[in-house]
């Protein structure tokens, strides 16, 4: 075995170590990562030709995480890992975004990346380690590609910036940003905020950079030991010249003045795109018939091919030159926004936000702790009282295809928008919240659109956000070469798919909360971000308005259809006895009030919501529970109940869960025999005061006749004095004792009477058992 390890440091002290040649040889690249006790794989392979008509990059990025990794079983009836996890889904998407440009634009293999954690320790993060396992399985492959790069994660923390800092570490930060990037450039970004600045979140980016330089380094001297620094040759691609010139000469000025006219249509504008191209490829059919079908067919594939490229260049000239968007904007321009609050009737709150052609209907629904989502991953097992749903069904880009099942996409988006929401609902807010946003037009951005609708539909809902939340997409147009470049505000989805950058922020007038960024081109300055975001921010803040403008501020009340919520604390000590044996006492009280009650022991207290659909029900709970866990004072009166009648007296129960004595000389003035003379019976209710509370056993004295008039002549009972205790001998002398009792023993006449010597019959069966002994 050819073993080769590699160590890079980070900014801290501590180390990651790659090692390949040991483990996984027969993929095309391999490794093994390794950072305390942290340990990933990673592999990747390709295949050596491109299925036909492939004209894109199809990279698969898979990350798992096994159980046996932090010494854990699965969950469910299998006790097997089953389909990625929401967090095993967001991974692959980063590591994917960061690897996806690196590969030649010809190159159309099926590339498949494999990262899987094999051993955890719960100190490290996996998650930011993953971009760089992945790097560095195709540093060690002849697959090609541009550059190696890698992935961080960055947290501000007492004001510094921490290079990939533990779960531990996190706890403390105000900035939880991953980003991806290359020796000199940065690919991806993606991460949360608790409202900083676009200063603090450049810092951050810079911080990244210089950690991730060595370990591109790294990988470039991994390349050359091994002899993968020259990579494997192919063609995917047949291309034609000729066709490729004569196309664009013929197509590109009548491109140029479709999108120099700025029609505000999406679908008017591609329909006046594909008309071109289908106008070219019939008179190219026209003129060289020749051609066999299958031929032609092959042309026809080439010509959509060159035409993208054509579109593209035209869109970009056009902004580069005149300043003038597909649309007609200008370049800091946002489109048309129209807000509704409370479309809906029945949910507890809904809103539409419409920007343009991108539009998003959402609710919001209020529940109790009970539906909290359970998280249960290989290194979290938490709950989440803030969910949020992106729904983008096929109908809102007006395509003829059915909806199947949630796709990467759709989870990624709404991990955004719930990151840029989550940190402005307050902690003490009693509700699990839901936010479902469902895209019915789109056209660039529903993610920002999504934050947006969701502002809305928490505050119709009467959740007391900290600050609203608002959301824009930003796009780059920069050709290589060339210093002139145009930043765009709220990009559309062609300007998305054909410029240079898509970079989504979120955050309220006093800082951004999330962030989003993929970049395609090469040599992107940190001023031209910096222009970026303060761009960014100016629109933000005209959307916020817009926002405002719709509902300034929470409503005060919740609507008549959401549960109300009650919470309080109780003493640690009182929760068992509010639960009861086997949850008896709880399940009592949700059945008599009709509420729905939980109880979370938190920071040593006893944390009770009550939930209801009515105020009678909520107040009949509470009391209830109060009264559990309410210390019965001497000399207070309580109205009791009978539970159960003995000879000596009866136990009253006089809160729920505590009972007292009430002896039978305490029931009433005259002297009672039997506890039945006074007519009390089990179930009975009876006025009692609380006479004493034994310091020893904390048992009740309780007396009803204390709170009746006294008998007119009545004469107090004089009690017999108890007899003096004897002193107790000393343990010795009590031993004594015992032995000599034991032998004098005498009987009624007081003969002594041995009791080991045989003992005389007494009478005529008492001899026939003595001769049979």
């Amino acid at each position: 075995m050819n073993v080769i390890t590699k160590t890079v440091s980070l900014p801290d002290g501590r180390t990651i170590s790659i090692e390949t040649g040991k483990v996984a040889k027969q993929a095309d690249g391999s490794c093994m990562l390794r950072m305390g006790n942290t340990v990933l794989l990673a592999t990747v392979c390709a295949a050596k030709d491109a299925v036909p008509g492939t004209d894109f990059m199809p990279l698969q990025v898979e990350y798992r995480e096994q159980y046996a990794a932090a010494g854990r079983f699965p969950g469910g009836f299998t006790k097997r890992e089953g389909k990625a996890t929401d967090n095993e889904i967001l991974t692959c998407r980063l590591v994917d975004r960061a690897l996806r440009p690196l590969f030649p634009s010809d190159f159309h293999a099926e590339v498949y990346v494999n990262v899987i954690l094999f051993s955890a320790d719960g100190v490290d993060q996996p998650d930011a380690l993953a971009g760089f396992a992945a790097s560095c399985a195709l540093a060690c492959s002849d697959i090609p590609f541009e550059c190696p790069i890698s992935e961080v994660r960055v947290a501000r923390i007492n004001g510094e910036y921490v290079i990939d800092p533990t779960f531990e570490q996190m706890k403390n930060a105000d900035m939880d940003i991953m980003v991806g990037a290359s020796k000199e450039n940065i690919m991806m970004v993606e991460g949360e905020m608790n409202e900083v600045s676009e200063q603090d979140l450049l810092g951050a980016l810079k911080a990244a950079q210089e950690a991730i330089r060595p370990m591109c380094v790294l990988q470039e001297e991994l390349m050359k030991e091994l002899g993968t620094d020259v990579k494997r040759e192919y063609c995917h691609e047949v291309n034609d010249e000729e066709l490729r010139e004569q196309l664009r000469k013929e197509t590109y000025d009548k491109c140029y003045a479709i999108a120099e006219a700025g029609d505000h249509d999406k679908k008017a504008r591609e329909e006046a795109f594909d008309k071109i191209k289908t106008d070219f490829a019939e008179a190219y059919a026209a003129a060289h018939t020749e051609l066999t079908e299958d031929e032609l067919e092959e042309k026809n594939a080439l010509i959509d091919r060159y035409y993208h490229d054509v579109e593209r260049d035209a869109m970009r000239r056009c902004i580069l030159d005149e300043g003038k968007r597909l649309d007609g904007r200008t370049t800091e321009e946002i489109r048309a926004i129209w807000c509704e609050v409370s479309p809906l009737p029945m949910p507890h709150g809904s809103s539409i936000f419409t920007r343009g052609e991108t539009q998003s209907l959402t609710t919001c629904t209020l529940g109790t702790k009970l539906d909290e989502k359970m998280v249960d991953d290989v290194l979290n097992k938490s709950y989440q009282r803030f969910l949020l749903h992106y729904n983008f069904p096929p109908f809102c880009t007006g395509e003829a295809k059915a909806q199947r099942g949630v796709g990467r996409r759709e989870i990624g988006h709404g991990h955004l928008a719930w990151r840029a929401l989550k940190g402005q609902i307050p902690e003490e807010f009693p509700y699990t919240v839901r936010l479902v946003s469902q895209i019915l037009e789109s056209n660039g951005s529903s993610s920002m659109a999504t934050v947006c609708a969701g502002t809305l539909a928490l505050m119709d809902a009467g959740v007391p956000m900290k600050k609203p939340v608002s959301g824009i997409a930003m796009g780059l147009i920069k050709n290589p070469g060339e210093d002139k470049y145009a930043v765009l505000s709220d990009i559309l989805g062609d300007e998305d798919h054909l410029g240079d950058m898509d970079f989504k922020t979120t955050g309220t007038k006093d800082g951004l909360t999330a962030t989003q960024m993929d970049i395609k081109c090469d040599g992107l300055s940190f001023e031209i971000l910096e222009k970026a975001l303060m761009q960014a921010k100016r629109g933000r803040e005209y959307i916020l308005g817009k926002l405002t403008d719709t509902i300034a501020e929470p409503r005060a009340e919740l609507k008549p259809q959401v549960p109300r919520i009650e919470a309080f604390d109780i003493p640690k000590e009182f929760i068992g006895a509010v639960i009861g044996p086997g949850g008896k006492i709880i399940q009592q009280i949700q059945e008599e009030s009709g509420a729905v009650i939980t109880i979370d022991e938190i920071d040593g207290k006893g944390k009770v919501q009550v939930s209801a659909p009515n105020k009678e029900s909520i107040t009949a709970a509470i009391s209830k529970i109060k009264a559990i866990v309410a210390i019965p004072e001497v000399g207070e009166v309580y109205d009791g109940t009978i539970r159960s009648v003995m000879p000596y007296g009866c136990f009253v129960e006089i809160m729920p869960g505590k009972d007292g004595l009430l002896h039978i000389s305490e029931i009433d003035w005259k002297r009672l025999e039997t506890v039945e003379e006074a007519g009390l019976k089990e179930g009975d209710k009876i006025t009692v005061k609380l006479m004493d509370i034994d310091q020893k056993t904390g048992k009740y004295k309780l007396s009803h006749r204390v709170l009746i008039p006294k008998p007119e002549g009545y004469v107090e009972r004089e009690r017999r004095p108890r007899p003096e205790r004897r002193q107790r001998p000393e343990r010795g002398e009590r031993q004594n004792n015992r032995e000599q009792r034991r032998f004098e023993h005498r009987s009624n006449n007081n003969d002594f009477h041995d009791p080991l010597a045989p003992r005389e019959p007494k009478d005529f069966n008492d001899s026939l058992d003595h001769n049979n002994d």
